[in-house]
């Protein structure tokens, strides 16, 4: 038996895992490193050569790419969704969805998890959720994002109508909830359960900055190994340039259609990028040509979480602007501006993005 896996589908997600690990080996002593496997997801994201700066990190014993298909592979599934007018018919049509979605990725799936004693699982409502419910495999879930759930609960606004009777079909394996309502989930593991306005039985608080602090100097250069394929071109963007000594970060997001974001990223460096050096970070799932759009301005690579710039020896920005990226974890900056819902209502209708005032 193996001790645990991981199965990111963000370099957050992998972010978090090695925070995790790195933890558990303060706590057992270093033999415990390697002991755990990670699984990248290509479903929704390039990891690059993430998988090569892993495994060489020592924090993994494997590293497996899970080539995860998406709902719409699989053309069969299709009329599952197709409203009979009826909540009993609506069900019996989810129930057969369930079991046949999670049937159907199982030629796809990369390693036995029968073989795991701890199975970690950021965004279970992908995929690999219905596959380990279909197999009754137990698992841990973990929050997709930094605090995701304070404004996004993706479990009660999809299932919005009647969720008490879904999450009791949940609950017997009938259907499947994600975060926290399945049967085969053991638990939740979240940031800070105070801040979430629905609760969940199964939710457990677990700080991420319990896992920052506790980082010594060598672990820190252990993350940047795995995340930064080039640090010394990274720190010469930083480090130079006009204006430099007055950086401004702007962390992108593939939010709204790519016209409406481009018009709102250029209000943006507008309005807060006079007379400062913008450093634009593209979120990993942005497809908008930053570099194109922006040519005087400096576009860092996608393919990193933000969290590094923490460790990035001298790094210092005077004033980081983030739309929906939770900034918490930002150590970097003497100004974090967040501009929330309120801001997001000038470029599209609030319904597409005010989820958890739709839920009831």
């Amino acid at each position: 038996m193996k001790e645990r896996i991981y199965v990111c589908h963000t370099f957050y997600h992998v972010y978090i895992s090695c925070l995790k690990e790195l933890e558990l080996s303060e706590k057992t002593g270093k033999s415990s490193l390697g002991k755990a496997d990670l699984v990248l997801s290509k479903m929704s994201n390039d990891f690059g050569n993430l998988k090569e700066r892993a495994e060489k990190s020592g924090l993994f014993g494997a590293v497996y790419e899970f080539d995860e298909k998406e709902e719409s592979f699989f053309p069969e599934l299709k009329k599952y969704h197709t409203d009979r007018g009826n909540l009993l018919f609506n069900m019996l049509s989810r129930f057969k969805f369930t079991k046949l979605y999670g049937k159907l990725q199982e030629p796809f799936v990369p390693v036995d998890f029968r073989q795991y004693r701890d199975i970690y699982v950021f965004c279970d409502s992908d995929p690999i959720g219905y596959y380990l419910s279909y197999k009754k495999i137990y698992y841990h879930a973990v929050e997709d994002g930094l605090n995701c759930l304070e404004t996004y609960d993706t479990a009660r606004y999809d299932n919005r109508g009647h969720f008490e009777l879904k999450a009791f079909l949940a609950s017997k394996n009938l259907i499947f909830i994600q975060n926290g309502w399945g049967k085969y989930c053991l638990d939740m593991e979240v940031n800070d359960i105070s801040i979430l306005p629905y609760p969940c039985p199964k939710y457990i608080e677990k700080p991420r900055k319990e896992l920052t602090d506790r980082l010594t100097e060598e672990d820190k250069l252990c993350l940047l190994s795995v995340f930064l394929e080039d640090r010394d071109g990274l720190l010469s963007q930083l480090s130079s340039g006009e204006n430099h000594e007055n950086k401004m970060l702007l962390l992108t997001e593939p939010l709204c259609d790519l016209n409406t974001r481009e018009r709102l990223f250029r209000d943006l460096v507008d309005t807060y990028g006079k007379d400062a050096q913008v450093i634009i970070k593209p979120h990993p799932r942005d497809v908008l040509d930053y570099r194109k759009i922006f040519p005087k301005h400096v576009v860092l690579d996608a393919k990193f979480p933000m969290e590094m710039l923490n460790f990035l020896p001298g790094v210092r920005f005077h004033r980081v602007v983030s739309v929906f990226t939770v900034p918490l974890s930002i150590e970097f900056a003497d100004e974090i501006i967040y501009l929330g819902e309120d801001f997001m209502d000038k470029y599209e209708e609030p319904e597409l993005h005010r989820q958890n005032e739709q839920i009831y």
